[in-house]
C-alpha cells in the first residue's frame, strides 16, 4: 500500500509499477539467494494479491483518479466496460485474445531472463494495476459492489497472473544467480516452469469456454 500512496502523492503514472516493484523485488532475491524457489514464488504471489486488493480498492473509491494513476487505466476500463455492457471485445473474441496473450507471454519472458526479473516485474504491475482498476471503477458502479469486485477477477485471469508470477520468479533466477552469486536450484524451479506453461494453456481454453457467460453474469449482477 505503500507504494500507491508515494504513487498517488506523485502524481506520476510511470513510477507507480517501479514503485510497487522495489517494494516486493528484495524479498524475492532474499528466498532465491537462500535456495528456496518456491518461496520466492509464494512471495510474489502474495505481492501480486496485495497488487489486486489495493488497485482495486482504490478504483472503486476514486476511479476517476485511478483513470489517469494507472498506466492504461482509462482504455483498459473502457475496453472491458464495453465487453461488460454488450458482450463484443477482445474478452470473448479468441482471434483477437489469444495473440494477445501470446505477445504478452514471450515479452514477459524474455524481459524476465533478460533483466533478472526487474522489467518483467514492471510488466506485470502494470498488468496488475490496470486490471484492479477496471475491477474497482466496475464496482464502483455497480449495484452490488462486494460480487461485483469478487466476480470482476475472472478465474482464467487469476490462472494467467499466477502462471506469470511463478515462470517470472523462475527465468529471473539465471541472470540474477550470476550477478549476485549464488546458486540457482534449476531441480526445484524447473517442474515450476512447467506447472505455468500449463496454467497458460488453461487461460485460454477457460477463457475460450466461459468468458460469453461471464459477461451475461457480470452484466446482470452489476444492473446495467
Amino acid at each position: 500500500m505503500f507504494s500507491y500512496a508515494l504513487g498517488w502523492a506523485a502524481g506520476v503514472p510511470a513510477i507507480v509499477p517501479i514503485l510497487n516493484v522495489a517494494a516486493a523485488f528484495p524479498f524475492m532475491v532474499a528466498a532465491l539467494k537462500r535456495g528456496d524457489v518456491r518461496l520466492a514464488v509464494a512471495r510474489m504471489l502474495l505481492w501480486a494479491l496485495a497488487m489486486a486488493v489495493c488497485a482495486t480498492l482504490l478504483s472503486y473509491r476514486q476511479p476517476w483518479q485511478t483513470d489517469r494513476l494507472f498506466l492504461r487505466g482509462e482504455s483498459y476500463r473502457a475496453e472491458m466496460f464495453g465487453w461488460v455492457l454488450t458482450g463484443r471485445g477482445a474478452e470473448s473474441d479468441p482471434s483477437r485474445f489469444i495473440p494477445q496473450h501470446a505477445l504478452h507471454a514471450s515479452l514477459f519472458a524474455v524481459a524476465a531472463v533478460a533483466t533478472g526479473g526487474v522489467a518483467a516485474m514492471t510488466m506485470g504491475a502494470v498488468l496488475m494495476n490496470y486490471m484492479g482498476h477496471y475491477v474497482g471503477a466496475l464496482a464502483a458502479s455497480s449495484a452490488h459492489p462486494i460480487e461485483t469486485m469478487i466476480l470482476g477477477w475472472h478465474p482464467w485471469a487469476i490462472i494467467r497472473i499466477v502462471s506469470f508470477v511463478t515462470a517470472g520468479v523462475v527465468l529471473s533466477g539465471p541472470l540474477l544467480s550470476r550477478v549476485l552469486g549464488f546458486r540457482f536450484d534449476w531441480t526445484a524451479a524447473r517442474p515450476l516452469l512447467g506447472y505455468a506453461a500449463i496454467g497458460l494453456i488453461v487461460d485460454v481454453v477457460l477463457k475460450w469456454l466461459l468468458a460469453p457467460a461471464w459477461q451475461r453474469l457480470l452484466l446482470r449482477v452489476v444492473g446495467w
